[in-house]
């Protein structure tokens, strides 16, 4: 399986009417925060694959419409595979198990932004549904879609770019595959975007990271 994780930076090898002969192998699309919709509308249509973001804490035309889960039709299925809002929610998506959780570290009190305390109350809000995967699939989650990163792995000393520790608590705990985080600017794309921590491959999507994968489970 191949997913195409994006976030940040609208990319010129995105972006582009090539973009069907460039990723036409592409069976999802992540979107990790702070893109404008018109571009994930762009991707999605051209792709013909489903599309699945969270918000940042830029670009937040529509949050408060997504986040309280009223999709008008011509957003929800906008695209050929349609936008899905995975902020707070669990998924299931061509066999894979996506939890997401937008937003970034609290800085200036704005939409979108959590104190280390309120993101593990979102967290916890997510539990039922895991916990019904645990019991009937036999695992909690898949991949784990945030804006912010884990605290101490790629993240900023600054608030704003600041990680959220309870990432770390959900790793350990929930063992996804993969945690697929934006938020942090790369501005040598040759620096360090992919970490291990435990069992989870910690991956910054700025501007574009194609994931290739095989997914072992049964779908």
């Amino acid at each position: 399986m191949k997913i195409l994780c994006i976030a940040d930076q609208i990319d010129p090898l995105v972006y582009t009417t090539s973009i069907r002969t460039r990723y036409h192998d592409v069976d999802m699309v992540l979107a990790a925060g702070d893109l404008p919709l018109d571009y994930l509308d762009f991707v999605v249509s051209s792709l013909n694959c489903p599309l699945l973001f969270v918000y940042g804490n830029h670009h937040l035309e529509k949050y408060e419409t997504y986040r309280k889960g009223i999709y008008p039709a011509d957003d929800f299925y906008s695209g050929a595979g349609g936008l899905t809002h995975v902020g707070s929610l669990v998924r299931r998506e061509k066999g894979i198990i996506i939890a997401g959780l937008g937003g970034s570290m609290q800085y200036n009190r704005g939409p979108n932004q959590y104190t280390e305390w309120q993101m593990r109350m979102e967290i916890w809000k997510l539990f039922p549904r895991l916990l019904f995967n645990r019991i009937f699939r036999g695992r909690w989650v898949d991949i784990l879609l945030t804006h912010a990163a884990p605290w101490g792995i790629h993240d900023k000393k600054d608030i704003c770019h600041r990680g959220f520790k309870c990432f770390l608590w959900f790793m350990r705990v929930f063992k996804p595959r993969y945690l697929i985080h934006g938020h942090i600017h790369l501005y040598d794309l040759s620096e360090l975007r992919t970490t291990l921590y435990g069992a989870t491959l910690v991956i910054n999507a700025y501007s574009q990271y194609l994931l290739n994968t095989e997914f072992l489970w049964n779908r």
